[in-house]
């Protein structure tokens, strides 16, 4: 019996030994340049923040989207300002900044980023009820906010829903993606499928 179980479980564990050597240690290419590996991850598996000090220091921008669905029974009572715990949007909108600005002490190796704007932006849209999130950060540093405008829109969107969830349980968090980038080595980034809806 001690015999099946280890050939089970070495059965089970090689293709994972496997997947961490690929991540440890990236294939060479046919141009002899090694592969795009995780940055944060060092060749024994290790993780760590990455070093940005020899960086230039660029303007950087990100803004990122995302909605919150629901039925037009709560979009209503969210228009009137007659839910439960008061104004949605503006308290959406003051969370969402504020988890912005903290976004390094919830994402661990995330740099601390000294935040020159942050905006989160909303558009009701009534078909299908929804409400549209757009969230920007700016800086003028060594590392992006690509992470700071991701939380700020998820942040927002969660405050939406916990502001409307007395009268509905089942609303949709959905599409928080980014959607533009610039600055920093990679340069522009700008998502083919961003949408027609901006706020």
């Amino acid at each position: 019996m001690e015999g099946v179980l280890r050939v089970l479980v070495d059965a089970v564990a090689q293709p994972a030994e496997r997947i961490l050597e690929e991540v440890r240690c990236p294939q060479t290419s046919k141009a002899g340049e090694r592969d795009a590996a995780f940055s944060h991850m060092g060749a024994d598996g290790a993780i760590g923040m990455v070093d940005v000090g020899e960086k230039n220091v660029t303007r950087r921008v990100a803004i990122v989207r995302g909605a919150v669905e629901m039925n037009a029974h709560t979009l209503d009572l969210l228009k009137r300002h007659a839910l439960p715990k008061g104004d949605v949007l503006v308290t959406a909108q003051v969370a969402g900044i504020m988890a912005a600005k903290r976004t390094a002490e919830l994402i661990p190796l995330c740099h601390p980023v000294p935040l020159t704007y942050a905006d989160v932006r909303f558009e009701v849209r009534d078909e299908p009820p929804a409400v549209l999130i757009e969230a920007e950060t700016r800086t003028n540093d060594r590392t992006g906010v690509e992470m700071e405008a991701i939380i700020a829109a998820q942040t927002a969107a969660a405050t939406i829903y916990d502001m409307c969830k007395a009268v509905q349980k089942d609303m949709i968090i959905r599409d928080v993606r980014l959607v533009y980038k610039s600055g920093g080595r990679t340069g522009t980034f700008r998502r083919e499928d961003a949408g027609e809806t901006s706020c």
